[in-house]
């Protein structure tokens, strides 16, 4: 099969990786990729949202498969471009309608969906210019701390959580009649506080069964000790010791089977990934949020442990065959740390010589590249969060150290990394 891979990260990188261990992959190509992506296929300049251009290079090469990465062209319709066109409809598109995207791309929508189907999650309000002044008055008497969600896509910076009454009206101010985020906080909603353990569950589905590929823990906070800005993560570790078999069942009957049965009663055309960001509160899981697409970093290390053929896998999705399939993970914990830019998430300078990228980094180590390009004979930072790099070990403590010695053979001017990652749960 010919496959077009859209997206430029480390999620991508490692769906690479995967994909091209497929004997099923005869060529790979990823859109517009990065410095790593080349070495598992053909990076070309097309960005994730131009779908006519990619009809060109779909056609042109003999597509046979897409595969989306990130977010945006799945909340703007890409599944939807290619099965409504005649010349494109043949080609297995991994990623859902645009429908079905609502559920990450509409905080609204996913709220509401999860309250049609009974699936547990924070009580919410939602807002917009027009109920803005019953958005203050609800503020004013709401417990502390208040969640405040744009509810559109926000490249991950759209939820704040407000320590008193007085910020949280300030940022909803801001939200909506500021447009702190564009139209994206034209409607706000207003969650309750949840504390507890996140947890991100992986699932594979074709809108009427599914297959958990997978799970994993996060760590958004730039410092050590989950403190100072969120970022779009620094680093992840699976499996998490608390998600058990107990657990897993109790997040399948209470969260996952109700999503895919709604998504089904509901004719939402879905087939792709669900990304379930969940909250452990006093033994009960609770959905956070949907994703409509594989988190990052996490798929640097769910991707790693899935030992099946990740291709055959996205076929037998297309065909209705995913029940008939028997999911392998490997046994092994898996962490992946992020070396980021200086100033990450705030300014932060580019193009940026890397050192140490040919070197081997050890056994049992992966190296993702994030936000790289090649720049002549030379491959420099490209982004805020530039490498991932990726570790095995019989536990979560040894695959964080195996990680973090790869790390440290690397080097460019003002790499930062947390060497904390998954300290709770060593």
């Amino acid at each position: 099969m010919n496959i077009l891979l859209l997206g430029s990260g480390g999620r991508e990188h490692a769906l690479a990786w995967k994909m091209k261990q497929s004997p099923l992959c005869s060529s790979l190509f990823i859109a517009p990729g990065n410095a790593g992506t080349s070495a598992f296929g053909i990076n070309v300049n097309i960005g994730v949202n131009d779908f006519a251009v990619q009809k060109t290079f779909c056609l042109k090469h003999n597509i046979d498969m897409v595969v989306v990465g990130p977010e945006d062209p799945l909340v703007n319709g890409v599944y939807d471009f290619y099965k409504n066109d005649e010349a494109l409809e043949h080609i297995i598109v991994v990623g859902p309608s645009a429908k079905g995207a609502q559920l990450e791309g509409s905080k609204t929508f996913s709220k509401q969906f999860m309250q049609r189907h009974n699936i547990p999650t924070a009580a919410y309000a939602e807002f917009d210019d027009l109920s803005f002044e019953q958005g203050v008055d609800y503020l004013e008497e709401h417990a502390l701390p208040i969640v405040l969600k744009a509810d559109g896509l926000a490249a991950g910076k759209g939820v704040l959580i407000c320590q008193s009454n007085e910020e949280a009206i300030e940022v909803f101010t801001s939200m909506i009649k500021g447009r702190q985020f564009g139209e994206a906080s034209s409607r706000v909603v207003v969650e309750e506080f949840l504390a507890g353990i996140e947890i991100s569950v992986f699932v594979l589905t074709n809108g009427s069964d599914y297959k958990i590929i997978g799970h994993a823990k996060d760590y958004k906070r730039i410092g050590e000790g989950d403190t100072g800005l969120n970022t779009g993560g620094m680093g992840c570790v699976s499996p998490v010791p608390f998600a058990d078999a107990f657990f897993m069942k109790k997040v399948e009957k209470n969260i996952i089977k109700p999503t895919i049965k709604g998504l089904y009663s509901e004719g939402l055309e879905y087939k792709g990934f669900v990304f379930f960001g969940l909250i452990l509160v006093n033994d009960e899981p609770f959905v956070i949020e949907y994703n409509c697409r594989m988190g990052d970093p996490e798929t640097e290390v769910v991707i790693p442990r899935l030992n099946n053929d990740l291709v055959a896998l996205f076929v037998a999705m297309d065909k209705g065959e995913l029940e008939e399939q028997r999911i392998e993970i490997d046994e092994r914990a898996c962490c992946t740390v992020m070396a980021v830019s200086g100033g990450y998430p705030g300014d932060y300078k580019k193009d940026i010589a890397i050192e140490g990228l040919t070197e081997g980094l050890g056994e049992d180590v992966l190296l993702f590249h994030a936000g790289t390009r090649q720049a002549g004979d030379t491959i420099v930072t490209n982004g805020g969060r530039v490498l991932a790099v990726s570790a095995f070990g019989s536990g979560i403590k040894e695959a964080v150290n195996t990680a973090k010695k790869g790390l440290e053979k690397i080097s460019f001017e003002g790499m930062y990394y947390r060497k904390d990652i998954g300290y709770e749960f060593e």
